[in-house]
């Protein structure tokens, strides 16, 4: 790695990546739900489809499409609003689940590939991507790299690790909480917690 970013550069990726990723967000909102309501098998085509959308964004924004997103508002606006739209349906949905037993994979139905498609929906990805592509790919401590391509491979597998991890980390969590959900109006008092955090997220992606 060190052959690739030195040191100083490692770590500060490594400590952005960790700080976009493990806090709160539509991804792990949406671990969290599906954890919680349908249990932890039910989100590994999810935790999986999340780091291949990185990986796809991460590619795109090499490629430059990430600088046209940010340089056309209009294309920016249309995939902020999509996206929000789509977390503020989800939140609609998680309302209407009280128990467990009312669970079923159509309730948030988010298969593989739409957890994919729903990462270039996502705002905060397209940031992170931007945001690594001029930082540590293109450039190289405000100097142009002269390793580009590897700096963008080891920069999509570090990015890959940390959306894997967080996601996973958030499923655990919201395991964890799913037995004891199962007593009483637990559970639909943590669907509308859930759901607030969704538009909560929602609004935020807005503002960014």
């Amino acid at each position: 790695m060190l052959s690739v970013f030195n040191l100083n550069e490692l770590l500060a990726l490594l400590i952005f990546s960790a700080a976009m990723s493990f806090s709160p967000g539509p991804n792990t909102m949406l671990t969290t739900a599906i954890a919680s309501n349908e249990g932890i098998r039910k989100t590994i085509p999810f935790t999986l489809a999340v780091p291949l959308g990185w990986l796809l964004i991460m590619l795109s924004c090499g490629l430059g499409i990430g600088a046209m997103i940010t340089e056309i508002p209009s294309l920016r606006l249309s995939i902020k609003f999509l996206g929000c739209a789509y977390l503020i349906w989800l939140s609609y949905k998680l309302c209407r689940t009280k128990k467990l037993h009312e669970v079923n994979s159509a309730k948030l139905n988010i298969n593989f590939p739409k957890g994919v498609l729903l990462q270039f929906f996502n705002i905060k990805v397209w940031l992170l991507a931007i945001t690594i592509t001029g930082t540590w790919i293109i450039d190289a401590e405000g100097q142009p790299s002269t390793n580009p391509n590897e700096r963008l491979a080891l920069a999509c597998a570090i990015v890959m690790f940390m959306a894997f991890t967080s996601n996973m980390t958030y499923a655990l969590a919201g395991a964890l909480f799913r037995t004891w959900l199962g007593s009483g109006n637990r559970l639909a008092i943590f669907n509308y917690f859930l759901a607030f955090l969704l538009f909560a997220t929602a609004i935020w992606t807005l503002c960014i």
